[in-house]
C-alpha cells in the first residue's frame, strides 16, 4: 500500500512539473515568441538567411521595400531608394537601422495565436508590414540638398516623437549589387543614430544652459573679446575681435574666447553634469534601435578644458541626442523621445528647467534675426545655432546647423563642408521649407 502511495505521489509530482513546464513555456512564448519567430533559422519567414516576408512603407503609404521568396524588391525610383537606404536597409542586412533588421519581427507579423502565418493579421490589414514615421519624399529632398557630400540630416516632431526625415551620406542604391559592392566607406552607418562626431560651436548651447543655471546674474555678464584668450600661456582664438558683448552677443557671434572663459568659470564637474543632464551621454531607444552615446572630456589641461566647452578637444556628439535637446528647448524643457514606427508611443524626456528653455529660445531666435538672417529662411521663424568643427590639421571643418521651427527640431551636419552657415544651413532650409508646405 505504501508503495502505491509513493508511486501516486511521484506521479502527481511529475504531473505538477509537467504543468509547471507548460505554464513556463506558455509565458515565455507569449513574451519571447516574436524573438523566436525572428530567428534566422526559421524557414517559414527566412530564405537563405534573408527575410522573405513583409513590407516597409513610409508615413504616407509609399511602398519602399517588399520581401518575398525571390528576394527584396525596392521602390522603382532609384533616387528614392538611395535616399531611404538607411531606413529600409540593404540586401545583406548590414545596416542595423534598416527595417529588415531593426523591425523584422514587425514585418514577420508574428502573433501568439496564428504564429508566423500572418493570415489573420493580413486580413485585418495590420500584419507583415512596418509603417515608418519618415516621409520618403522629404528624405529625397535632404539627399538632394546634401548633393553627394558626406553628412546627415534628421528632423523630428518634438511633440509626437516621430522622426520625419532621416538621411545619411554616403549612401548607395540597395537594388544595385554593383553599387553595394563598391559603396564608399561609411555607407553602412546611419550617422544620425549610430555615430558620434566633433560638434564644434553647436555645443555652446550646452555650455549656455549650464551658465544660465549656475552663473549668478548672467544677464548682466559681459566679456571683451580681443580675438584671443590666454590660458596658461596658450591661446583660444576667434576669427576676429568681437569687442565687448553680453551673453546674447557671445552666442550670436559664436565667440570662442567668451565661451572659453565661461567654461573655465563653470569647471569640469558642472560641464560633466550638464552633458549628462541634457541627454548627450545617454542612448535613446528608438523602437529597439539604440543610439550611440556621446563622450566628453572636461577635466583636461587648462587649454583643453577651455576648448571642450566650445565643442572641440575630445568632444564626440551623437547627432540624434542633440536633436532631442533642441526639441526640449522648443518644448519648454521637455520633448518626446524619438520613434520610427508609426503609431508608436513616445515617452517624454525632461532635460531643462522651463525658464532656462525660455531663455535659450530667445537667444537662438536672436541668432537668426541678428546673425544668420531671417531672409535666408523665409516663413520659418527659425531658432538655430551654427557650428564649424575643426577635425584636424589640413582637413576642412565639419559644418553644423541645429535648432527648431514650429513643431520640428532638426540637426544637419555636412562633413568637411566648411562653415555651418555656408554648408549645413541651406540643407536644413530646403528640408524645412518642404515640410512647411505639407
Amino acid at each position: 500500500m505504501k508503495k502505491l502511495e509513493r508511486r501516486a505521489i511521484l506521479c502527481l509530482l511529475m504531473a505538477a512539473f509537467l504543468v509547471l513546464g507548460v505554464l513556463v513555456f506558455t509565458v515565455r512564448l507569449g513574451m519571447e515568441g516574436g524573438q523566436w519567430a525572428s530567428y534566422y533559422a526559421n524557414r517559414h519567414v527566412f530564405r537563405e538567411g534573408v527575410l522573405s516576408v513583409g513590407a516597409v512603407y513610409d508615413r504616407n503609404g509609399e511602398l519602399l521595400l517588399e520581401n518575398d521568396e525571390d528576394g527584396q524588391h525596392y521602390n522603382e525610383d532609384r533616387e528614392l531608394r538611395t535616399a531611404n537606404l538607411h531606413v529600409t536597409g540593404d540586401k545583406a542586412s548590414n545596416i542595423v537601422t534598416g527595417a529588415n533588421v531593426a523591425f523584422r519581427s514587425k514585418m514577420i507579423g508574428y502573433n501568439f495565436l496564428t504564429g508566423t502565418t500572418g493570415t489573420l493579421l493580413d486580413k485585418l490589414g495590420s500584419g507583415r508590414k512596418a509603417t515608418l514615421t519618415v516621409d520618403a519624399e522629404l528624405n529625397r529632398t535632404a539627399y538632394r540638398a546634401l548633393a553627394g557630400r558626406s553628412g546627415l540630416v534628421s528632423v523630428y516632431n518634438w511633440k509626437t516623437g516621430e522622426i520625419v526625415c532621416l538621411v545619411s551620406s554616403p549612401t548607395f542604391d540597395p537594388a544595385d549589387e554593383a553599387a553595394a559592392a563598391n559603396a564608399k566607406s561609411g555607407s553602412y552607418i546611419n550617422k544620425a543614430i549610430s555615430s558620434c562626431l566633433t560638434p564644434g560651436s553647436i555645443f555652446k548651447l550646452v555650455t549656455t544652459a549650464a551658465a544660465i543655471e549656475t552663473i549668478p546674474d548672467l544677464e548682466n555678464w559681459t566679456f571683451t573679446c580681443t580675438g584671443r584668450y590666454e590660458v596658461e600661456g596658450e591661446y583660444v582664438t576667434c576669427g576676429s575681435a568681437h569687442g565687448t558683448q553680453n551673453i546674447y552677443g557671445a552666442l550670436t557671434n559664436s565667440c570662442n574666447c567668451a565661451y572659453a572663459d565661461l567654461t573655465l568659470q563653470l569647471g569640469p564637474e558642472v560641464m560633466d553634469r550638464y552633458a549628462d543632464q541634457l541627454g548627450l551621454t545617454s542612448s535613446y531607444d528608438i523602437n529597439g534601435i539604440h543610439s550611440a552615446e556621446g563622450q566628453f572630456l572636461f577635466d583636461g589641461a587648462g587649454i583643453n578644458r577651455a576648448w571642450s566647452g566650445i565643442g572641440q578637444y575630445e568632444d564626440q556628439l551623437n547627432p540624434l541626442s542633440m536633436m532631442v535637446y533642441m526639441g526640449a528647448i522648443a518644448g519648454g524643457g521637455s520633448a518626446a523621445s524619438p520613434v520610427l514606427l508609426k503609431g508608436s508611443h513616445a515617452s517624454e524626456v525632461d532635460l531643462l528647467k522651463e525658464d532656462t528653455a525660455s531663455k535659450l529660445r530667445s537667444m537662438m531666435r536672436n541668432n537668426v534675426k541678428d546673425g544668420y538672417g531671417d531672409g535666408n529662411f523665409p516663413g520659418l521663424e527659425l531658432h538655430a545655432k551654427t557650428g564649424t568643427a575643426e577635425v584636424g590639421t589640413g582637413r576642412t571643418p565639419h559644418g553644423w546647423f541645429t535648432g527648431f521651427s514650429g513643431d520640428y527640431a532638426f540637426i544637419v551636419c555636412v562633413e568637411n563642408g566648411g562653415s555651418g552657415i555656408g554648408s549645413a544651413a541651406p540643407v536644413a532650409n530646403a528640408v524645412l521649407q518642404e515640410l512647411k508646405e505639407e
